[in-house]
């Protein structure tokens, strides 16, 4: 992590929960339109997004589901789209979802 990105302002509106990297499944159509699957890291989780670590990146506006504990029973499905998408020094993916407002 740079010196900056440890200054940031925080920009989150709602509480935020630590993931611990607890993996979750996402799903999105590359632009390719080839429908793909993956299990990743989520770091972070709020009311309004959250955050991924994945090897792979994704473009930003890209629409994307993500699945809670997808083998249980009381699996939950989110829908978003990809906000910001920015690899790290390891060569890994920083991504930030914004979560779909469904009233």
């Amino acid at each position: 992590m740079s010196e900056s990105s440890n200054h940031e302002i925080e920009r989150r509106q709602s509480f935020r929960l630590d993931m611990e990297k607890e993996l979750v499944d996402i799903a999105w159509e590359s632009p390719q339109g080839q429908a793909m699957k993956k299990k990743v890291a989520c770091l972070d989780f709020s009311k309004g997004g959250l955050r991924i670590d994945s090897d792979l990146a994704i473009d930003v506006d890209t629409p994307i589901s993500v699945t809670f504990k997808a083998q249980s029973v009381k699996n939950q499905t989110l829908k978003g789209k990809v906000l910001r998408c920015v690899q790290q020094e390891t060569g890994w993916f920083d991504i930030a979802l914004i979560l779909d407002t469904e009233a």
